[in-house]
């Protein structure tokens, strides 16, 4: 299940492609086209207490490279996991085009200075409720800071740069694209159409079983995998939702929820703030707890 992980830190490393409204959508864009170097950071007030960290980022020519414990690099229709300098796994994976209404609406900006540059601020709300503000470097196109925020108005995370560097140095080549390619699958699925106000935007699946689906609702996302095998988190925290249980761990920008159906796992990887995991779990498989004999059976024959 490494994979499975690694990859949705990648697809929620940013808002979705498909953005809320024209102006956002190209705000969005044109901070992936953007080059520089930074660092950041990532502070989130979660259920289970604050989850903090500093990244290093360099992006050029259309590849993001986050380095931390480990290092993920994302590209156009594309990722890689490093590890202590060795390539773990990459593939070839774009989301398809959002179509439904947009959920969210943009204020037309105000001049905002970061870092002492010229940039501009803009907030994104879901009707009244403000859920996001960013702020555009006015040269670059840079996201130097995303603040999105709970459905009652609390902060939820704060990722903002501490340096910037609009002249990369050279990001070395990740080998996007020279593992296994994933193409989006046309086969009937079990994940809904659409969670809430998140709409499925395309499914993937490899040949030994493992299925994922990707969902936005326009900024926010996450991605639903499908496993033979239970995932297993480390140090969960736990969400019990009427009798369902769910496994759950915060990391900074990111939650992870995991459970047990009758045919295996499921986990969701996103950057969702905590009030929408309840509706979105709910639209899923619910979890299934096996009675003694498949589990005996279970740990005899996976």
């Amino acid at each position: 299940m490494r994979r499975a992980l690694a990859l949705a830190a990648v697809l929620t490393l940013l808002p979705a492609t498909a953005a809320a409204a024209a102006d956002l959508e190209e705000l969005l864009d044109r901070s992936r086209e953007a080059s520089y170097s930074a660092e950041q950071v990532i502070s989130c007030s979660t259920p289970d207490g604050m989850r903090d960290a500093v990244v290093s980022l360099e992006q050029t020519g259309g590849e993001l490279r986050v380095s931390g414990e480990v290092e993920v690099s994302s590209g156009s229709g594309g990722w890689a996991l490093v590890r202590e300098g060795t390539l773990v796994n990459s593939a070839s994976v774009e989301a398809g085009i959002r179509d439904a209404d947009p959920t969210y609406r943009v204020d037309n900006g105000s001049v905002h200075p970061f870092l002492n540059r010229k940039a501009g601020l803009y907030r994104l709300y879901a009707g009244d409720v403000l859920r996001g503000e960013l702020i555009v470097d006015g040269a670059t196109g840079a996201l130097l800071s995303v603040v999105t925020y709970n459905g009652d108005g609390n902060l939820y995370c704060d990722r903002r740069f501490i340096e910037f560097d609009p002249t990369p140095s050279e990001v070395p080549t990740s080998a996007l694209g020279t593992g296994e390619a994933l193409e989006p699958s046309d086969a009937p699925s079990a994940f809904p159409e659409s969670l809430g106000d998140f709409e499925r935007l395309d499914i993937y699946e490899d040949g030994v079983g493992f299925v994922f689906a990707y969902y936005s609702d326009g900024f926010f996302s996450f991605a639903v995998f499908q496993t033979p095998t239970v995932v297993e988190l480390t140090d969960p925290g736990v969400l019990t939702l009427e009798d369902s249980v769910y496994a759950r761990s915060f990391a900074p920008g990111q939650v992870t929820y995991s459970w047990e159906t009758r045919d295996g796992g499921m986990a969701l990887v996103g950057d969702l703030p905590p009030d929408m995991h309840p509706e979105v779990l709910q639209g899923l498989a619910q979890p299934f707890a096996p009675g003694i004999l498949q589990r005996i059976w279970r740990s005899l024959f996976g």
